[in-house]
């Protein structure tokens, strides 16, 4: 009696994988007549590019301290000669200086008593010699060292030729989306006929190979490396 079992598990196991075929059969057939009946087909294309920064923006701040307004812009003044000395050692004579923000200082225990002002000032360097200014940025821990109160923002790295790299790669990215649709067109034995209409995506430049997206664009300017990506929806007719 046992001997009938496993042939009636190997009878199932053949109905199940021949039921299994009929329906991927049917799924092809049906994806092959959607595609052959339709007039256009929609492909997304995509386009990327690895560029390096060509200018620097670079932000810093020094500051003083002091009971009295007075001394406070003293001790300012003098802090400023050391700055341009520093600058001037390394090859920098570009740089931009804020107004001086004045801020009165108050007691911990009273908020109503002053106990003295803070002043400090803006420093801003912007040039298209990229690694200069990113070993200046480093460096400036020099000016702390002589005592100097210098803050140090991060640089901000920009690529200016965008505008003409985007207009190549939304091309690009043209060109790949009809490599696919041609791909699918193949599935329903059609070929593409032409362009009827193209939606560029959001443009997105991300630090290297970074796979962040955001659906209003990413513009990073913390890295020098970058990735800029186009994409594009593209509709094609069929012949």
């Amino acid at each position: 009696m046992n001997n009938g079992r496993p042939h009636l598990l190997g009878l199932l196991a053949g109905l199940f994988l021949a039921a299994g075929l009929i329906c991927s059969a049917a799924l092809v057939t049906r994806a092959w007549l959607k595609i052959a009946e339709s007039q256009t087909i929609n492909s997304t294309g995509s386009a990327r590019k690895n560029v390096r920064s060509d200018l620097i923006i670079w932000r810093g701040f020094f500051s003083s301290e002091a009971p009295t307004l007075l001394e406070a812009q003293h001790r300012l003044k003098d802090d400023l000669p050391k700055i341009e000395d520093f600058l001037r050692s390394n090859s920098v004579s570009n740089h931009l200086l804020t107004a001086i923000n004045i801020q009165e200082m108050r007691s911990n225990d009273n908020a109503q008593r002053r106990v003295g002002f803070r002043l400090s000032q803006g420093l801003e360097i912007q040039s298209g010699d990229v690694d200069k200014i990113t070993r200046l940025s480093r460096d400036s821990t020099t000016l702390v060292e002589q005592g100097v109160q210098f803050t140090s923002e991060p640089p901000e790295y920009i690529y200016t030729k965008s505008g003409e790299a985007k207009i190549e790669m939304l091309a690009e990215a043209t060109k790949d989306a009809r490599a696919r649709a041609e791909q699918i067109a193949l599935q329903g034995d059609r070929k593409i006929h032409q362009l009827r209409s193209a939606r560029m995506g959001v443009f997105q430049i991300a630090s290297l190979y970074s796979t962040h997206t955001s659906s209003e664009g990413v513009s990073d300017t913390s890295s020098l490396e970058k990735t800029m990506t186009a994409v594009v929806t593209a509709t094609f007719s069929l012949k």
